[in-house]
Formats: structure tokens, sequence, C-alpha cells
């Protein structure tokens, strides 16, 4: 059988063999290594070859300063990565677990207040009054008409809010009320109520 070149060769794998004289020593530790791949020794060898082509390594010169200074660049892209990473999540337990945690402390001790009993107060007995017989502030008719009037707008206005109410029933918490309002609406019952 006629020995090939590797450059006649027009696919991997395809061609014929070509003898390479190594010493024993290394031979041995090159079979034992490829071995470990399940691969024939010359595909082992063919990989190596492209993996040093590809990386731009020199297994005698600068090869592993290469591989440790690519190493050590990854490393400090990732230390960036991670301290973005712990930015973020001490930006969220600012903005977000913080005050929510208040809020929830807050509301405990409110229901906790509340679930109390409250003290009674004892009972005072007013001391009978004599000045029944003065004459007391009495609102004029109109006057009396005008609040009847305020009243009944303000009841339209509070029962107008009612319906925009809606009940919440999140999935931790106790359930509560939401008031459906815009931004405008919100800022002219404020003004009003000043």
């Amino acid at each position: 059988m006629e020995k090939q070149s590797t450059n006649d060769r027009t696919k991997k794998g395809s061609g014929g063999y070509s003898n390479i004289t190594i010493k024993k020593e290394t031979a041995i530790r090159f079979r034992s290594y490829s071995k470990k791949f399940g691969k024939s020794h010359s595909e082992v060898l063919d990989g190596m070859v492209c993996y040093f082509k590809e990386n731009n390594l020199d297994p005698f010169g600068e090869g592993t300063k290469i591989i440790l200074d690519n190493i050590k660049k990854l490393e400090r892209q990732m230390m960036k990565k991670f301290d973005r990473l712990i930015a973020i999540i001490k930006n969220m337990e600012k903005t977000s677990i913080r005050p929510t945690y208040e809020m929830m402390l807050i509301l405990y001790e409110a229901y906790v207040r509340d679930g109390r009993k409250p003290k009674r107060e004892p009972v005072k007995i007013r001391e009978e009054r004599m000045d029944f017989l003065e004459p007391r502030n009495i609102v004029p008719k109109v006057e009396h008409e005008r609040i009847l009037q305020d009243f009944e707008s303000y009841k339209k206005h509070c029962n107008g809010m009612l319906q925009n109410v809606e009940k919440v029933e999140p999935m931790m918490g106790k359930p509560y009320l939401r008031l459906n309002m815009d931004i405008g609406q919100f800022e002219k019952l404020k003004h009003h109520l000043r």
C-alpha cells in the first residue's frame, strides 16, 4: 500500500497512514491519554493540533500564559457581573422588600392594638344644667336648607366613590379594598377637603 502525505487528503479520516518516530515513553503517555477519549490515536492527535491552531497556542512558549490571561480576564468579568447582581439585590431590598416589611410591621402593630379590649372609661354623671332658659344658637331656615343641599351633594359624591371600590383578594395576606380613581379626581378631592 502506498503512503500518502497529509496534504493529499480530501476528507477527514480518508487516506492512508504515515509513521512518526517518537520516544517510547512519549508513545506510552500518548496512548494512555488517548484512551481517556475513546477515540483513535489519529483523531486525538488531530484534535490536539486543531486546538493549538484555533487558539493560537504555542506549547513551547507563551501558550500557558495566554490561557492564564484568558482565565484572569474571565474572572474579572464574572466579578463585575457578581457586583452588578449584588447591586440589583440591594436596590430591590431598598425599594421593595424593606418598605413592604415596614408596612407589614405597621399593619401588624395596628392589628395587635385593635385586638386588645379597650379600657372602659368611667361614666361621668353630668350635673344638672340650669341654662335651659337661656336662648340657644338658632340656624336660619335658608342656611339650614343650604347645609342640607351640601350634605345631599356630599352623600351623592360618597356614593359615587363607593361605586368605584372593589374588593381585592391577594394570594398572601388579608383581602383589602381598592378605590379606582384617576389622579385628577384624587387631586380635586384633596383640594375640596382642605
